[in-house]
This record gives C-alpha cells, sequence and structure tokens, in this order.
C-alpha cells in the first residue's frame, strides 16, 4: 500500500488531502504539532474506511520532522508521496520594514529548513523504488512578493527555488516535485478554493505530474 505523508495535517486541507489520498487506497501519515488532534482525525479517517495514524512533530525543529517521519515509514512503509502544507504563523505575516532579523529565522524554519529535512528523510528511498511525488502548498506571495507579508515572502521564495531544483533534479528517476499555489487562501464552499476541491488539484498534480507550478487561479484572478 503506497503511504502518503501529510506535513501540515489538519482540519482543513490536510483533511481533505487525506481523504482524498485515502480513498485511492494509500496509508496516510499525519503530521502536525498536536498529538490529540492527529489521534481524532486519523479515527475519523478510520471510519471512512482510511488507514491513517498521527506523528507529532513542530516544522520549526528538524529533528522532530524526521523523526515523526521515521516513525511513519516504519508503521506504515516506505513514504512514496509527501506533502508540504502547514499553514504560516502570524509572526511571519508581518509589513517589509516591520520585519526583524528574528522573524526571517522562524520564517526560514517554516518554510525552508522543515521542508529540505522532510526531502532528505525520504527522497533516498523514493529513488530506490524509482517513484515518488513531493507536492509543496503556497500562497500567491511564493510567486509574487508582498511587502505586507515579508515573512513568508522572502521564505516562500525559498521554498519555490528548492522545489524547482528538485524537480529539475528528480523528474528523470520518476519522481515528481510540484508546487501548488493558492492565491486569497483557502475557502471553504469556493468553486476553487475549497479545501476538496484543492486535495483534487493535488491528487491530479500526482496522478498526471506535468510541470513544476500549477495555480489554484490567476493570480490576476
Amino acid at each position: 500500500m503506497t503511504t502518503t505523508a501529510i506535513i501540515g495535517a489538519g482540519p482543513g486541507l490536510g483533511a481533505a488531502i487525506a481523504r482524498r489520498f485515502g480513498d485511492e487506497g494509500h496509508s496516510i501519515a499525519l503530521i502536525a504539532r498536536n498529538q490529540d488532534r492527529l489521534d481524532a482525525l486519523a479515527a475519523e479517517l478510520a471510519e471512512a474506511g482510511v488507514t491513517a495514524r498521527g506523528y507529532a512533530a513542530n516544522v520549526r525543529d528538524t529533528a522532530s520532522v524526521r523523526e515523526a517521519l521515521d516513525r511513519a515509514t516504519q508503521e506504515l512503509g516506505a513514504i512514496q508521496v509527501l506533502t508540504y502544507n502547514p499553514l504560516p504563523q502570524k509572526e511571519f505575516l508581518r509589513p517589509v520594514l516591520e520585519t526583524t532579523p528574528e522573524d526571517l529565522v522562524g520564517a526560514a524554519e517554516f518554510s525552508i529548513y522543515a521542508p529540505v529535512a522532510a526531502v532528505h528523510q525520504v527522497v533516498q528511498g523514493m529513488r530506490f523504488l524509482g517513484a515518488g511525488t513531493i507536492l509543496f502548498v503556497n500562497g500567491g506571495s511564493a510567486v509574487r512578493p508582498h511587502a505586507s507579508y515579508a515573512g513568508t515572502s522572502i521564505a516562500f521564495a525559498g521554498q519555490s527555488a528548492y522545489g524547482q531544483m528538485l524537480h529539475e533534479t528528480l523528474r528523470s528517476e520518476g519522481i515528481h516535485v510540484g508546487q501548488l499555489i493558492i492565491p486569497r487562501g483557502i475557502e471553504p464552499g469556493d468553486a476553487t478554493h475549497d479545501p476538496d476541491v484543492l486535495a483534487g488539484v493535488l491528487w491530479e498534480m500526482h496522478a498526471q505530474r506535468g510541470d513544476f507550478r500549477r495555480y489554484a487561479e490567476s493570480l490576476d484572478g
């Protein structure tokens, strides 16, 4: 059974990804900070016939990310799909002239160090299998910097560059790396930004592959 690891497994997009990939027969490793909430989500998914387990980790602590992914691999099997979609913290969403070096440390831990740690933990297994998918989820500031959200604009740009390099480096080995840009955030009930709709887009990116970047809607929409 294919295992999908979801870093940022909350009640919105993370849960929708778990349902979508679980419905396709994947086992789901749910990764976020709160073990009780993860256990509750895993139980909810189990009632729907999805095999899921929760693994607590803080994305600002790369050691905990690596440990969570290692435990998931031991218990559920080699991770063949990794999604990185935690919600940025409010402290990263300050105007550029109010953003301090300390703010950027946190943003980099969240959006650069943790994804790099996660990829390093799973990519060798993917390379051994000759197959895998890595999907990053970002807001519009990843491709169009916004002075009101300096921390995420800077850190998301770094994550985008990392993902693009991975895409170019790994595609010849059967590993697809993609990025979904979601302008204006996730909105339940919205035709293009509802969590279930976005989870469907991510499934298409995994199944159909294609280019590195896809947009939930045009940045000018």
